[in-house]
């Protein structure tokens, strides 16, 4: 057997194990019937097809509204509905979104917040979105769907872009470069192979395809793929354990078509009066971070 990169309980093992076969038995399954369904209305190219973007936030209004929003409401592409679901916020969000009129944004604030995390701040950032995320999938409208996180932001041509060369290439789910700044210096960062090591701890051979895959504020998908609901549990497993990097890769694993944009269409920095980004943000200010979450003692 091999060793777990992290030390997980038996509890642990038993759910991310059970959750592992659901989703690899049933989620190639749900592929194809979807296909089935929805696909004949992907085969000629649409061109003002309804995007769906959607924001899962919690407690940060003010940052919501000087980095996302505003790059969402600036794209060249205009025929969008934006989704905002917050995590049972209990800031100003909801009145600052309320604000911005506009009839493309739905605001929604989950009613309270009952999943329990374990005592730590990593765990919480590794699941912490899922529960507002899955929510904003039940809710969508358009033919394709984007995700932006709070606290990051698109180029103006983001979502025509990404359209333009979905649509191309017959592809499901699209993803892109973007730019990330960390301690003051900027990178273009450019994705990872699906069956690279990022992805795949054995790091075997591969066959077949090997697309690569980026982050989030770069996803771009059909919305027939919806079903692939992000997992609570994600942070229980001993690799691809991020929200994210867990549905992403289990969409490959189940078949669906991917393609890569080489092209920077996002940013990701540092929050304000922050200089890192990701976890590692995250982990500095661990013990603030504890104060606003519901823990299992």
């Amino acid at each position: 057997m091999e060793k777990d990169i992290i030390e997980r309980t038996w509890q642990d093992k038993i759910i991310s194990g059970f959750n592992e076969s659901y989703y690899n038995l049933t989620e190639p399954v749900l592929l194809k019937l979807a296909r089935m369904r929805f696909a004949a209305a992907y085969r000629e190219p649409d061109s003002q097809p309804l995007i769906t973007v959607y924001t899962p936030t919690y407690n940060r209004g003010e940052l919501f509204l000087k980095r996302a929003l505003p790059s969402v409401l600036a794209q060249t592409y205009k025929n969008f509905e934006y989704i905002i679901v917050g995590d049972h916020c209990t800031d100003n969000t909801e009145e600052l979104v309320k604000g911005v009129k506009d009839p493309r944004i739905r605001f929604y604030n989950l009613p309270s917040r009952g999943y329990r995390y374990p005592p730590t701040a990593e765990n919480h950032w590794l699941a912490g979105p899922v529960v507002a995320a899955n929510q904003a999938l039940k809710m969508i409208k358009g033919k394709w769907i984007a995700r932006l996180d709070d606290d990051d932001s698109w180029t103006p041509d983001h979502l025509e872009e990404l359209l333009k060369f979905a649509q191309a290439g017959n592809y499901e789910f699209v993803s892109a470069q973007y730019i990330e700044e960390n301690y003051g210096k900027k990178r273009v960062v450019d994705g990872e192979w699906a069956q690279g090591p990022y992805f795949n701890k054995t790091n075997k051979p591969v066959k077949g395809d090997n697309p690569k895959i980026n982050g989030p504020l770069t996803w771009f998908y059909r919305s027939y793929l919806k079903f692939f609901k992000y997992n609570i549990n994600c942070w229980r497993k001993s690799w691809n354990r991020v929200n994210d990097i867990d549905i992403s890769i289990r969409m490959f694993k189940a078949g669906v078509r991917m393609g890569f944009l080489e092209k920077p269409l996002a940013y990701y920095e540092p929050r304000p009066g922050e200089q890192t980004i990701g976890l590692a943000a995250y982990k500095l200010s661990e013990k603030d971070k504890l104060k606003h979450f519901e823990f299992e003692k």
